[in-house]
């Protein structure tokens, strides 16, 4: 007879690991935040079947939202089965980043606004970084976070943006006049685990459409390369700017997922950016 499955708590991260190091392109975020500087925000829950561990999901805590993340390129009913089990431990808000076809599942629990379907992207020509110039970028620090905090106001508002990311030393940005007025940093980093994860990407809408997302990024992902085997960035299908810049990098699609505002039923809230 086949075991039955079961739901449990994970903490071990040698085991987390070998789960997502088989599609590390997709796990990304997942597999940074087992570093040290993340794990502390972390809830790990597995599908097992009898000693087999079938599917991960990830909640990932920051203030007062919790990030749900439920990504599978195996069977998709297996993580549904995952997902229904924890319903009873699902916050009452959460934003999520989900496996297109699980959408139905949190919807029993929770009313879901749609944020869009996004692409997962992968570096895999990195020569091309090296086409592109960055003379005038600076690394930005904890000593620009006034007006990092203003940057993003005026150019990515409802950015979500941790400003502890600064201490990884990976922001870069570009300055007109004494100004910010570009700027390229992380959302996952991790040199042990050798991952990381574009975000907080952004140009002043004064400066757009010059190419300097583009030089930021690359600026970055130079930098990034020293350490990291695998640089990845989410982006939404519909941003054909983002996507025109990362294709120009070298970035490739290796995946699909969809990302929803979860919240109470038949209550309305405000959506809070990523």
């Amino acid at each position: 007879m086949k075991p039955a499955t079961r739901i449990t708590h994970l903490r071990d991260r040698a085991v987390l690991e070998a789960f997502l190091r088989r599609n590390p392109a997709l796990h990304i975020y997942s597999l940074g935040d087992l570093d040290d500087f993340f794990w502390p925000r972390t809830h790990w829950y597995g599908l097992l079947d009898g000693s087999h561990l079938r599917q991960v999901v990830l909640f990932y805590r920051h203030e007062d939202l919790t990030t749900l993340l439920a990504l599978t390129d195996q069977r998709i009913d297996e993580m549904g089965e995952l997902l229904g089990g924890l319903r009873d431990r699902l916050p009452s808000r959460f934003h999520a980043h989900v496996s297109p076809g699980l959408a139905p599942v949190l919807q029993q629990t929770h009313a879901l606004e749609p944020h869009g379907l996004h692409y997962k992207l992968v570096m895999i020509e990195s020569g091309r970084l090296d086409e592109v110039q960055s003379g005038d970028i600076e690394r930005l620090s904890q000593a620009d976070l006034p007006e990092l905090r203003a940057f993003y106001r005026e150019s990515y508002p409802g950015n979500w943006f941790a400003p502890r990311m600064l201490e990884t030393n990976l922001y870069f940005g570009i300055r007109r006049g004494g100004r910010l007025v570009s700027v390229a940093g992380i959302h996952v980093y991790s040199a042990r685990l050798r991952v990381a994860a574009l975000g907080n990407v952004a140009t002043h809408p004064e400066h757009r459409g010059a190419g300097l997302a583009t030089r930021t990024c690359a600026r970055l992902c130079r930098e990034l390369r020293a350490t990291v085997d695998t640089i990845g960035a989410n982006v939404r299908v519909d941003n054909t700017s983002a996507l025109a810049c990362y294709q120009r990098l070298g970035f490739a699609r290796v995946a699909d997922y969809e990302e929803h505002m979860a919240g109470p039923l038949g209550k309305s809230r405000t959506a809070k950016g990523s």
